[in-house]
């Protein structure tokens, strides 16, 4: 039974410890968490001020699994090098040494005052960053009071011999305390708190120091085992780059240390006799010397990695954006300019729509056909990503040019969107329609309709050129295109109900398909006109608001 109770005793005190950690991140990540993902995300350019901001962030976080994991999509998204995100994880690993050593002291007593100051300030501060700052007050008491309950339990531990036996029985073969601290953080996901364990295990003399020290080397591997499994974007091996360096890089510390860990624990012991205390010296000793190893040669390191981990060859997926850079939403100027260059890859997917189309009514092929309606769902993809990344703009920071250029940019999106769900509802189907049932237009027919196409066509580049250069003379040519547009429209249809009269078309289905047609194609083109044309008209004062005549009295 003595058993049975002290294992309840220290796993409610191990629980509660985490709990503790758990809260402080939270409450961290909640009041800065946005703060520090952009300082961190500034300080990717060199390797020195990667390396001090990987030990600042993680020391606020309380978490290098954290800090792993925005570094490893940054990494990821491309908007990093490799070389200073490993350089942040190599700070990191030294961030999480700081809050070892100050709970290394003897600070149990204040965890009452911590506690309530903590409460005070979650329960009645109206300001939300106050809130959040209560609830790592919180926890950093709960950590204070799960230690001294530690302690306080290892002080008894005479009286369960039995356990004292199980746990001497583990920490015989540094091996396997290294494969036991791993397995316990990574579960936990958080090094600090298994550091801290070990440290109060140790200072009640349950486990030999050496046995300690080989724990903390478990806990500093499994710490890295996290932002692998969580923080790679699957199917691409270059993603994985950055976490399979930092474990690499702690698995390559780790061996050097269990083979030398005799001599060193010896002269650790020799220069901290404090049990406590010397764990937490070997925890940051072994991070700081692992940093001062890998950091000059991060180079080279990151170019093994990259061969062993090589960019995956696939072509890439036509309907992910390729411009819309999400660090550059802190500059309106350049987002807008990215999220433009991105509005004119759908006016390019828009032109091979409509070349499929104008091919699949020629050559009457079902399989140009499906080709061709697949590509509406990149401009439903793209169109989709432009909004979302427009909206999340700060409108704050927009100036009046700015609100202007965005409405332009949407205005074009969204247009072009819906002329290629045009193409897709309704020109295609005609398209198969005529195939299925075999259809012939008369000659004259088919080469109005092909000449309409084409003429569509060049109006798309003129729209697309007009988006760029904002000119107002252009976008006046491209509005009387709409015009002769409409007029090719009733000059054609004048012509097919003559060859229809004259008998020299085949079936009442032809002609009904063949109005159809020009109906759509006139569509589509309105759609291209007021994508570009009809804003630039508006700004300049050159677009009327009706059609229709004022009445005169």
């Amino acid at each position: 039974m003595t058993l049975t109770f002290t294992l309840i005793d220290l796993a409610g005190s191990v629980a509660l410890l985490l709990w503790g950690t758990h809260m402080v991140q939270t409450g961290i990540q909640r009041a800065f968490g946005a703060t520090l993902r952009s300082l961190l995300g500034r300080a990717l350019r060199g390797r020195l001020g990667a390396f001090l901001a990987g030990i600042g962030v993680t020391a606020v976080l309380q978490s290098s699994t954290a800090t792993g994991l925005m570094t490893a999509g940054f990494a990821a998204g491309g908007l990093v090098d490799l070389v200073p995100a490993l350089a942040v994880m190599l700070g990191a690993n030294v961030g999480t040494t700081l809050i070892v050593q100050v709970l290394s002291f003897d600070v149990a007593a204040a965890s009452p005052a911590v506690i309530l100051v903590g409460v005070l300030m979650f329960r009645k501060a109206s300001n939300t960053r106050a809130h959040d700052l209560g609830r790592v007050l919180i926890g950093l008491g709960l950590m204070l009071l799960a230690l001294h309950q530690l302690l306080g339990l290892m002080t008894d531990y005479e009286d369960a011999p039995s356990l004292r036996m199980l746990l001497g029985a583990a920490s015989t073969v540094p091996l396997v305390d290294v494969l036991l601290a791993a397995g316990l953080t990574w579960a936990a996901h958080s090094s600090v708190a298994i550091i801290l364990l070990i440290m109060s295990l140790c200072a009640q003399n349950v486990v030999p120091p050496d046995a300690a020290f080989a724990l903390v080397l478990g806990a500093n591997l499994g710490t890295a085992i996290n932002p692998l499994l969580e923080g790679a974007t699957a199917g691409d091996p270059a993603s994985k780059r950055l976490p399979v360096g930092n474990l690499l890089s702690r698995a390559v510390g780790v061996g050097m240390a269990l083979a030398a860990l005799g001599p060193l624990g010896r002269l650790m012991v020799t220069i901290e006799p404090d049990n406590a205390r010397v764990v937490a010296d070997f925890h940051t000793m072994f991070n700081l010397v692992l940093a001062c190893l890998f950091l000059p040669v991060l180079s080279p390191y990151a170019r093994l990695l990259g061969r062993l981990l090589p960019q995956r060859a696939d072509p890439a997926d036509p309907s992910r954006p390729l411009y819309l850079d999400p660090a550059a939403r802190q500059i309106p100027m350049v987002a807008l300019g990215n999220a433009a260059r991105e509005a004119l890859r759908l006016a390019d997917v828009l032109g091979e729509m409509l070349a499929g189309a104008r091919a699949a009514l020629v050559e009457g092929d079902r399989k140009l056909i499906v080709e061709t309606r697949r590509r509406d769902d990149i401009l439903d993809n793209l169109n989709t990503a432009i909004k979302t990344y427009l909206t999340s703009l700060d409108p704050e920071q927009l100036a009046e040019n700015d609100h202007r250029r965005l409405h332009e940019i949407l205005t074009f999106v969204i247009n072009i969107e819906q002329a290629g769900d045009v193409v897709d509802l309704n020109l295609l189907p005609h398209a198969t329609k005529r195939v299925k049932r075999g259809l012939a237009f008369s000659k004259e027919g088919e080469t109005e309709l092909l000449a309409m196409m084409d003429r569509l066509m060049t109006n798309l580049r003129t729209a697309a050129s007009l988006f760029m250069t904002e000119d107002p003379r252009t976008a006046r040519m491209l509005a009387d295109e709409k015009v002769a547009f409409r007029e090719a429209e009733s000059t054609a249809t004048a012509s097919h109900f003559e060859r229809l009269r004259s008998g020299r078309i085949d079936t009442a289905q032809t002609s009904a398909l063949h109005l159809d047609l020009l109906r759509d194609l006139k569509l589509i083109n309105s759609h291209i006109v007021a994508a570009a044309a009809y804003p630039v008209l508006e700004r300049t004062g050159a677009l009327l608001p009706s059609r229709i005549a004022a009445n005169e009295m």
